[in-house]
């Protein structure tokens, strides 16, 4: 930015700079948090699978992932086919099924997490399946997107056009 009046870019770097970084730290919050889960669940999985394994036996830790992934993603379908139900009702009732539209999609992402081999996952997507869990983990994820942040650079008001349209000119 070429200004010639220092003021005026000696005050810009004071308004953007700041919310420059403020956004570079969001960033690289969010990037720690992705690669924890990218590194960690995993982690956390085979350590589990060994642990349960040498209590259980090998085979019957397998059968278990198996039987877990299938027996979740057939009540995932039944809760699935429940809320298919209920949206239409609401469709029927002339509401927008918005709860029955994220009721589907944490249903998805169970069915996902219970495709997935062990048994943090299982338990998350078995936890997701529930409906009682269900509606206590979607209360909490909204509660985060529905933070309303006040901004203090908003000033309400009215304005009224005063210019003359083109046809109101021509008649003067």
């Amino acid at each position: 930015i070429i200004s010639k009046k220092p003021k005026v870019l000696f005050m810009w770097f004071l308004i953007i700079l700041p919310k420059w970084y403020s956004m570079q730290t969001q960033i690289i919050r969010h990037m720690n948090a992705v690669i924890f889960f990218i590194i960690g669940i995993p982690l956390i999985e085979i350590y589990l699978m060994i642990k349960i394994g040498s209590v259980i036996g090998a085979f019957n830790t397998i059968f278990l992932i198996f039987f877990t992934a299938v027996t979740g993603i057939y009540f995932a379908k039944l809760e699935g086919l429940n809320t298919i139900r209920s949206g239409l009702g609401q469709l029927v009732k002339n509401e927008i099924p918005i709860y029955e539209i994220i009721s589907g999609a944490a249903l998805t992402f169970a069915a996902l997490l219970l495709i997935f081999p062990g048994f943090l996952t299982d338990l998350v997507g078995f936890l997701l399946i529930v409906p009682i869990t269900r509606k206590i983990f979607i209360k909490i994820i909204s509660s985060k997107f529905n933070k309303k942040k006040i901004n203090g650079d908003v000033i309400e008001g009215d304005f009224e056009d005063t210019t003359q349209n083109k046809s109101d000119r021509k008649d003067n």
